[in-house]
């Protein structure tokens, strides 16, 4: 009986294993450039054999860029950056082959934009409604 528990836990520990095989990864960014001065996450994902995906960091993954250093999964790019853009390569650890290499611009405007208040948001619709009529 022992050695049948045994033989079902090995078989049932032998699928579980193949199913969670990571065979390639994707890149889901949260913005469409990256900040100078800032942490800027990148957002790697594993999908699995069985079609899940699921989060990689540093753990998983080795991260590589032309430019900036990388704190977990977080570049950060000097903000005295010159070029237009970043080539950031992803390696999954458990199988170098598997890979995702990709370029990323540098946001070229300043972050000194200010924002419509809730009342200038509120004035502009009353005054587009009253044009409609």
């Amino acid at each position: 009986m022992l050695k049948f528990a045994i033989s079902i836990s090995f078989i049932f520990l032998c699928f579980f294993a193949n199913g969670q095989r990571i065979d390639s990864i994707y890149v889901h960014l949260y913005t469409d450039s990256l900040k100078k001065g800032t942490y800027n996450y990148i957002n790697i994902d594993g999908r699995l054999s069985n079609g899940r995906f699921v989060p990689l960091d540093t753990t998983q993954v080795t991260f590589t860029a032309t430019a900036g250093e990388f704190h977990g999964n977080s570049l950060l790019v000097d903000a005295g950056f010159e070029e237009a853009h970043v080539t950031i390569t992803v390696t999954l650890k458990q199988n170098p082959a598997v890979h995702k290499i990709f370029d990323m611009p540098i946001k070229q405007k300043p972050d000194n934009e200010v924002l419509k208040t809730t009342e200038e948001i509120l004035q502009e619709m009353k005054h587009s409604k009253k044009k409609k009529n």
